[in-house]
């Protein structure tokens, strides 16, 4: 839902954008170091609970380095396929590492991790098998990535509140109802991306 709204965010980007010294890939498999160690953080949250205050910076720091790596490439004139599929495969990775970083911690069930994490692949191949058959990188739906990055941007911090006033919710962690609600509306978002492709189709 947030994705349709990235280009507002350009005047922010831009000014350091055009300040920035680095090939727009380095800064892609930059973000991918802070998606990693936002999944680690993650995975030993529950017994280092002080982590949970770092990982939303973790996270912050791999959006912002993601959306600024394209908008270097573009101002720098260094777009190419191969930049595309590099940021793309990179979004991936980062994905699996931060949501899997909860799914494999204490805090969220196996099987409600599983399904957190294939609906999150579900909705990005949606989007990009869209692009492969020429209707253009899709990012309708409920739920993107950059949804995603801001829902666990703030969850931790949720997280930690209820953790350290020994709160759950319906005996639950915070952590599991997000990963709960990733699943769900995550196949809801594959299945609009799914119909929004068919519907161009059958114009076509």
């Amino acid at each position: 839902m947030l994705d349709k709204y990235r280009k507002r965010a350009d005047f922010i980007l831009e000014p350091i954008a055009e300040k920035v010294d680095m090939k727009p890939n380095t800064l892609t498999f930059i973000s991918l170091l802070f998606a990693a160690l936002a999944g680690f953080s993650f995975y030993f949250s529950y017994e280092f609970i002080f982590l949970l205050l770092i990982i939303p910076f973790l996270i912050l720091a791999n959006g912002f380095l993601d959306a600024l790596d394209g908008k270097v490439a573009r101002l720098k004139k260094e777009e190419s396929k191969k930049g595309d599929f590099i940021d793309h495969a990179i979004d991936r990775f980062a994905d699996v590492f931060i949501v899997g970083g909860i799914a494999a911690s204490p805090w969220c069930s196996s099987l409600v991790g599983v399904a957190a994490i294939s609906a999150m692949l579900l909705t990005s191949y949606m989007g990009t098998q869209a692009q492969a058959v020429g209707y253009g990188r899709e990012y309708g739906g409920l739920l993107g990535r950059a949804d995603r990055l801001v829902i666990l941007i703030f969850a931790p911090f949720v997280q930690y509140a209820l953790f350290v006033n020994d709160v759950s919710i319906f005996g639950w962690s915070f952590l599991q109802w997000v990963m709960i609600y990733f699943a769900v509306v995550g196949i809801i978002t594959a299945v609009q991306r799914f119909f929004a492709v068919l519907r161009w189709f059958e114009k076509a």
